[in-house]
């Protein structure tokens, strides 16, 4: 029979004890301690009750419990001494079952990880979605986290503890995270679609208006049809658009967000923020259940600048906001954005009529990967988004003259990447000054080089942001200021292109406010932060208020990366905390 959160807070210390035993490896303490916390409101309470336990327990015991943990098919578990827990994880992963070669490497690795960090290597390998990575995702990750550096890996072996935990604790009191898991699943599908020349090395890459960037739009058809939207269908600039009708009224909730990816790009990014509303209305229309205003979900088509230089092109067109002279801008293989649209069979001349009246909607609200490490470092969840900050890109050009390597004198040289490499230092100095300022060349080529050719042209990509748009304006001009004396000192010649501007977006209070009850009606503690990323929260933000939810991502948060991961139990929450979200609302509306 499972556990409940009743029996736990009504039990005695010691029998308390007793019920959560068998949870962190031969470390009874970390519950013994976290029981001081009762009464738990929540299973999530209960797991960051613990988690925090062991992140003020200090170096030593944290380095203690590590060490308590078998190595993944190590001696322990053939001499058959893991505990039941290990021996059921580790069972479910097929490290039973390995293959002699499998098992060999499995111990060099063994051996090389406790010799480089002094613990045995830790990893859930029950994975994010409870059901068990494959033995060859066990190795590519020990393989991966073996070239971590020791500051970086011992909390990571930490988080990995706390999922393995998180995993018992479901199992205790039968908890399973069934609308995460549909959530995570949907996720799958959808990654199943990439732009043909990084699908075939294994990468997630959807593009505007390409063949995987169409199939995905029928995808999200497919499923908020299923999910039992009143509404659904495509609009002329291919965001996708599902529409759950009023009980009563006829003002909507506008929330969503984008399923094109960046190159080599993660699963949840934008597309997070698409099913995990889709899944609420999925729930209203199961039980038959109206409000009194409608629920307008927008998967947006175009919010990365991948393959044209125009960003947030859905939201944008939503907002008014689509500039004409993008249609005639054309991606590297020199189409254009109107033959693109043309192609897909978009009709071109509508894209006025995607423009939404603010008065019809009561705001706009997302969910979206937190794409940094904060959650992931205080074991929480979900956090509120204060505010998001404002950004600026550009495409820059340098000229100078290409020279022979062995011939030209360095003081006669007119190198344009040189330019290019002294901004960047420039750049990296110029926004720690401001503490909270980010900047960033993230593209860098030099046209037709050769190894022995100084360099004539270096194109290059700025990405400028700020918590707030002085602070941004005021980076902007001294890093543009700066490449232009480069430059003349250099004898070169440049010029940067702006391709997108977006103001900082702070939440909307009352917003903002519902989010925070929403994530207090689960028990889980609240934490407020700024987005460092830009969202088509940003161009909402425009022309009504907005407010974001962040979730939770995996491996140390990183985003825009393969590795790129959150869990179904995460998952799960947000979609939670949206349907609470939505309750309150209604309650406001009745």
């Amino acid at each position: 029979m499972a556990l409940t959160l009743e029996q736990l807070n009504a039990a005695s210390p010691e029998q308390a004890a007793q019920l959560l035993d068998g949870l962190y490896e031969h470390s009874p303490w970390i519950a013994q301690q976290a029981l001081a916390q009762r009464p738990f409101h929540s299973l999530a309470h209960l797991k960051h009750a613990m988690a925090g336990v062991v992140r003020d327990a200090g170096r030593d015991r944290q380095l203690a419990l590590i060490r308590a943990h078998p190595e993944l098919a190590g001696k322990a578990m053939v001499a058959k001494t893991l505990t039941a827990e290990s021996t059921h994880e580790q069972g479910k992963a097929g490290l039973a079952d390995c293959t002699p070669e499998e098992f060999a490497k499995i111990q060099r690795l063994n051996a090389a990880y406790n010799a480089k960090f002094g613990f045995p290597f830790i990893l859930a390998v029950r994975g994010p979605r409870g059901t068990g990575l494959t033995r060859r995702e066990i190795i590519d990750t020990f393989e991966r986290r073996l070239d971590n550096p020791p500051d970086f890996e011992l909390p990571e072996a930490l988080r990995n503890i706390h999922r393995i935990v998180e995993l018992r604790l479901n199992d205790k009191f039968g908890m399973e995270p069934a609308l995460g898991n549909l959530v995570w699943d949907w996720h799958e599908q959808l990654a199943q679609f990439s732009d043909p020349e990084f699908k075939d090395k294994g990468q997630l890459t959807v593009t505007y208006l390409t063949d995987a960037h169409r199939a995905c739009a029928q995808l999200l058809v497919q499923v908020m049809r299923d999910s039992g939207f009143d509404e659904v269908g495509i609009d002329a600039v291919g965001n996708v658009v599902g529409v759950y009708h009023a009980g009563e009224g006829e003002k909507r909730l506008l929330t969503g967000s984008h399923y094109d990816t960046v190159r080599n790009g993660g699963k949840y990014d934008g597309r997070l923020g698409i099913f995990t509303p889709v899944a609420c209305v999925r729930e209203l229309a199961r039980a038959g259940q109206r409000l009194p205003f409608g629920i307008e979900v927008v998967g947006f088509a175009e919010e990365e600048g991948q393959r044209y230089k125009a960003t947030f092109l859905g939201s944008g067109a939503l907002t008014g906001h689509f500039n004409p002279a993008w249609l005639d801008q054309k991606d590297a293989d020199g189409v254009s954005m109107r033959e693109a649209m043309q192609q897909a069979g978009l009709p071109i001349g509508d894209i006025p009529k995607v423009k939404r009246d603010p008065a019809r909607y009561l705001g706009f609200v997302e969910v979206h990967i937190e794409q940094g490490p904060v959650l992931n470092e205080i074991d929480l969840p979900l956090g509120i988004v204060t505010s998001i900050n404002g950004g600026v890109r550009f495409q820059c050009e340098v000229t100078g003259m290409a020279s022979h390597a062995g011939t030209t004198p360095m003081d006669r040289r007119r190198d344009a990447a040189v330019a290019a490499a002294e901004l960047a230092l420039y750049i990296e100095q110029r926004a720690a000054r401001d503490g909270d300022s980010v900047g960033t060349i993230g593209m860098l080529q030099v046209p037709g080089g050769s190894i022995n050719v100084v360099p004539g042209r270096c194109l290059f990509s700025l990405d400028l942001r700020a918590p707030n748009d002085a602070q941004r304006d005021a980076l902007v001009a001294d890093v543009l200021a700066q490449l232009q004396a480069i430059c003349e000192r250099r004898g070169l010649h440049c010029s940067a292109e702006e391709t997108m501007r977006a103001a900082a977006a702070p939440s909307a209070p009352g917003w903002q406010a519902r989010w925070e009850q929403a994530v207090e009606a689960l028990g889980v503690p609240l934490h407020r932060m700024p987005s460092g990323a830009g969202h088509d929260a940003m161009k909402l933000h425009e022309v009504m208020p907005q407010a974001m939810l962040f979730v939770r991502g995996q491996n140390s948060g990183i985003s825009h990366n393969p590795l790129e991961s959150t869990t179904s139990d995460d998952i799960d929450l947000a979609v939670r905390a949206f349907s609470h979200l939505l309750q309150q609302l209604a309650e406001e509306h009745t």
